[in-house]
C-alpha cells in the first residue's frame, strides 16, 4: 500500500448498522437459549434485556475511544494509551483467549444439534468441526469469507422462523415466572455471550462517512435490533415449549419449532448447524488474526507471525488457536465454557471503560469527535455504569469460573514476562512478512 492512501469511506448509517447486526447476530442464542431459560424461567426475556443494557454502556465507551484512536488494534491500542504495555498485553491476551474459548462453546452447541439429528457423541463432533474450520482458514481467507456470508443468511432465516411460528403463542404464559431472581441475573451473565461481537463495529470507523455520528448511532441501533430479535425468540420459545422442557434440551430451538409446527424441528436443527459452524469459523478467524498481529508486533513469539508461502495465511497462529480450542472441548460442559468466555469479556470491558475514564484526565485536550452522553465534569457516567454492570454480571458467575479465569490471567502474566525478557526475539520482528491485503 502506498503511503498516504487511505481506506475509502463508503458506509452510511444503514450499511454500518447492517454490518453491526451481522456481527452481533451469531450462534450464541442457538446454543444457549435452552440453558438460560432453565435458569431464568419464562423471564428469560429480562435476562436478554439486562445483557443488552450492559452491552450498550460499554458500546458507547468503544465508540468514543474509536473516535480518538481509529486503529485496527482496538482494545490493545486503547489500553496501551491509558495504562501502558503491560495492561495492554493482558487485554490482548484476554481477547485471544475469549476467541478460543468462545469457538469451543459454540462447537459444543453444534455437536448438540448434530447429536439430536444423528445420535453422535458430543466431544468428537465438536473437535471435528474445529479441525475442519481451521483447515478452511488455512486454505484461504477469500474462501472462508464466502462460506461465512452464506451461513449468515441461513442462520438469520432460522431465527425469523422461530419468531413467526411463535407469534400465536405470545402471551400464553406468565412472562414474569422465574425460578429465582438470582437465576435471571445468572442467565443474563451467560446470555451476554450472544451479544459478543458488537465491539468489532468500531473497526469500521475508517470506512464510514461521518464516523463521529454514524458509528455510535449504528452501534446503538444494531444492539437494539438484535435485542428485539433475541427477546422475541425468547418469548416465542418459552411460550411454545415451556421453560422446563427448554432448559433440558440439547437442541432447544429445533424442539421449539417441532412443537409449534411438527416436521420443522429437523429444518431448525440443520439451520442451527450452519449457524454454529459459521460462528466457530469467524471466531477462529478473529482469534488467529489477533494472535498473528500481536506476534508481528513482538508481543507474542515470532513464530506465530509465520505466513504459509502458498496459501498466504498465518498457518502458525491458526494451528495454535485450533489446538487450544480443541483442548477446551474436553471441559465438555457448554455452560462452563461459555461462562469462561464471558469472564474474559467482562474483564476486558471493565478495563476498556477504565481506559476511557483515565484518558479523560490524562489527555483532556485530545480531540474526541464523539463523546459518550451524560457526563459529570470529566467523568463519563455511562462508562462508570458499564464498569458496575460488568462487575455485577462477573460476580454472578460461579466460583469455578472465577478460578479458571484467574488461572488464565496468571498464565497471561507469565507469558508476557517471558516474552518481555526475550530481547533477541524482538530484534528479528522487522523481517517478518506480512499478510496480503484483500
Amino acid at each position: 500500500m502506498k503511503k498516504g492512501i487511505r481506506l475509502k469511506r463508503e458506509l452510511g448509517l444503514v450499511e454500518a448498522t447492517l454490518c453491526g447486526v451481522g456481527i452481533i447476530l451469531g450462534a450464541g442464542i442457538y446454543a444457549l437459549v435452552g440453558k438460560t431459560a432453565g435458569m431464568a424461567g419464562n423471564a428469560v426475556w429480562i435476562s436478554f434485556l439486562i445483557a443488552a443494557i450492559v452491552a450498550a454502556f460499554t458500546g458507547l465507551s468503544y465508540a468514543e475511544l474509536s473516535s480518538m484512536f481509529p486503529k485496527s488494534g482496538a482494545e490493545y491500542v486503547y489500553t496501551k494509551k491509558a495504562f501502558g504495555k503491560n495492561i495492554a498485553f493482558l487485554v490482548g491476551w484476554l481477547v485471544i483467549v475469549s476467541g478460543i474459548i468462545a469457538s469451543t462453546a459454540v462447537a459444543l452447541g453444534f455437536a448438540g444439534y448434530f447429536a439430536a439429528l444423528f445420535n453422535t457423541p458430543i466431544i468428537p463432533v465438536a473437535i471435528a468441526l474445529l479441525l475442519l474450520s481451521s483447515l478452511l482458514l488455512f486454505y484461504g481467507i477469500k474462501q472462508s469469507v464466502k462460506v461465512a456470508v452464506i451461513f449468515t443468511l441461513i442462520e438469520a432465516a432460522g431465527l425469523l422462523l422461530i419468531i413467526i411460528v411463535g407469534l400465536p403463542y405470545i402471551g400464553s404464559v406468565n412472562y414474569f415466572e422465574m425460578p429465582s431472581l438470582g437465576g435471571v441475573f445468572s442467565a443474563a451473565a451467560l446470555i451476554f455471550f450472544a451479544f459478543i461481537g458488537f465491539e468489532e463495529m468500531v473497526r469500521l470507523s475508517e470506512e464510514t462517512k461521518k464516523p463521529k455520528k454514524t458509528i455510535p448511532t449504528a452501534l446503538v441501533v444494531a444492539i437494539a435490533i438484535t435485542t428485539i430479535i433475541y427477546m422475541l425468540v425468547g418469548l416465542s420459545a418459552v411460550g411454545i415449549l415451556g421453560w422446563e422442557a427448554l432448559g433440558s434440551s440439547d437442541a432447544p430451538l429445533a424442539d421449539v419449532a417441532n412443537a409449534a409446527l411438527p416436521g420443522t424441528g429437523g429444518i431448525l436443527s440443520i439451520i442451527a448447524l450452519f449457524a454454529t459452524a459459521n460462528t466457530v469459523l469467524l471466531l477462529l478467524l478473529a482469534a488467529s488474526r489477533i494472535t498473528y498481529g500481536m506476534a508481528k508486533a513482538c508481543s507474542l513469539p515470532r513464530i506465530l507471525a509465520k505466513v504459509h508461502q502458498k496459501t498466504r495465511t498465518p498457518w502458525a497462529a491458526i494451528t495454535l488457536i485450533a489446538i487450544s480450542s480443541m483442548l477446551f472441548v474436553f471441559m465438555g460442559n457448554i455452560e462452563t465454557v461459555a461462562n469462561l468466555t464471558n469472564f474474559t469479556v467482562f474483564i476486558t470491558f471493565i478495563i476498556i471503560n477504565l481506559s476511557l475514564i483515565r484518558l479523560r484526565y490524562t489527555h483532556p485536550k485530545l480531540k474526541r469527535p464523539f463523546r459518550t452522553p451524560i457526563n459529570i465534569g470529566k467523568i463519563p457516567v455511562l462508562a462508570v455504569l458499564g464498569i458496575l454492570t460488568s462487575v455485577f454480571l462477573l460476580m454472578n458467575l460461579d466460583l469455578e469460573i472465577h478460578l479458571y479465569g484467574f488461572i488464565l490471567l496468571v498464565i497471561g502474566a507469565l507469558v508476557h514476562k517471558i516474552i518481555s525478557k526475550n530481547k533477541k526475539s524482538k530484534k528479528k520482528c522487522t523481517n517478518i512478512q506480512t499478510l496480503p491485503k484483500y
